[in-house]
């Protein structure tokens, strides 16, 4: 049995060279011009407010979202483990592969998990809605991520809706960490129908989209009445001061948005077309701002971690993944300079005649 205290995240955590590219990890390349905090910015020797009041802020402004359909979080994470035991769910059905958390969260909550598989055959698509709603039958909450990470793949909102009104006492969750990042933001978000859809709740990230994994932002946006039962569980004063003061600059942001935004899209489809050409190659998802890819070429996946480690490139190891144990790895799209030195990278691992590569023995 996996270990519920077991984690891996990219490479958080991992000491990498200055030098080194990390392409494991999902979050913007680009920094967000925040310009220089001070103390006086925020007080360290008073309370934060007790509702994140910086982050609704945030939120109504941005997004017109009423301050009553947001609860403010440390990180989207907070989220994924808090909503599973406010909803006292027993029953969740989750994709595979997907973010370990769901399960993790699902589990100590006391919730049995039920996986729905994705499979190569289709692009690791979500299957038909009537597939969809057989395995929903037995289930009390449909947990899923769109775009599902780490395969890349986008969860049709309309789908998503169908369901919600077909099954009104099933939840539905969705973990928007990465729609930001999708060209149809924000008309594919389903933050817009909840109000509409009292089932559906949507967790969504600061983190990803604004490069800001360390300081942890990110909202439940659902319903009031849902709201107000996740505030019956939910601690106090999870959101701190810097954070409540940062969010309230990402609102300055908007030449920043249409930056990143435009260099996502256009690097997408670069490497999409470049990666086409590379021989023991093949890409799927990259609905986001990363790709899952299959390595086949002609040697050990292990041999091309070493291979890329050696031009000091790190990837994300995915064969901890159910259904991803063959050779399947992700890459996160940084800045076109930093993306062809990947491309470079596996383009000489697999054309190469006299690659190290070639002379070691497929496992």
């Amino acid at each position: 049995m996996k270990s519920l205290y077991h984690h891996q995240h990219g490479g958080a955590g991992i000491n990498f060279g200055t030098e080194t590219l990390d392409f494991s990890v999902n979050i913007s390349p680009i920094s967000p011009p925040l310009g220089a905090l001070s103390l006086n910015d925020f007080s360290l020797q008073a309370y934060p407010s007790i509702d994140g009041k910086g982050i609704k802020d945030f939120y109504k402004a941005r997004f017109e979202l009423d301050n009553a359909m947001v609860l403010p979080l440390n990180g989207a994470i907070e989220g994924i483990y808090l909503v599973p035991r406010a909803l006292v769910l027993r029953h969740i059905l989750a994709l595979s592969p997907s973010f370990y958390d769901y399960e993790r969260a699902a589990r100590i909550a006391g919730a049995d998990v039920t996986f729905l598989p994705l499979t190569a055959d289709n692009g690791f698509q979500l299957p038909g809605i009537e597939q969809l709603a057989e395995a929903l039958l037995h289930a009390d909450a449909f947990f899923v991520a769109n775009p599902n990470n780490p395969t890349g793949t986008e969860v049709p909102p309309e789908m998503i809706m169908a369901l919600a009104s077909r099954f009104p006492d099933k939840w539905f969750i969705l973990d928007e960490a990465f729609i930001q990042f999708t060209p149809g933001f924000p008309d594919n978000s389903l933050m817009y129908q909840v109000m509409a859809l009292k089932n559906v709740v949507v967790v969504h990230s600061l983190t990803k989209f604004y490069a800001l994994p360390g300081l942890r932002l990110g909202a439940v946006i659902a319903h009031p009445d849902v709201i107000g039962r996740l505030l019956y569980y939910k601690e106090p004063w999870t959101v701190n001061a810097i954070a409540e003061s940062v969010a309230t600059l990402l609102l300055n942001l908007g030449a920043y948005e249409e930056e990143l935004s435009a260099m996502i899209l256009s690097e997408r489809e670069r490497i999409t077309a470049l990666v086409s050409g590379i021989e023991g190659i093949r890409l799927a998802g990259g609905a986001a701002n990363f790709f899952l890819a299959q390595w086949n070429g002609g040697s050990t996946l292990d041999a091309l971690f070493s291979w890329l480690a050696e031009r000091q490139i790190h990837v994300r190891d995915c064969r901890n993944f159910p259904g991803l144990e063959e050779n399947y790895f992700r890459f996160a799209i940084r800045r076109p300079v930093e993306n062809d030195r990947l491309l470079d990278a596996l383009r000489s691992a697999t054309l190469s005649s006299g690659s190290p590569l070639r002379t070691m023995p497929v496992s």
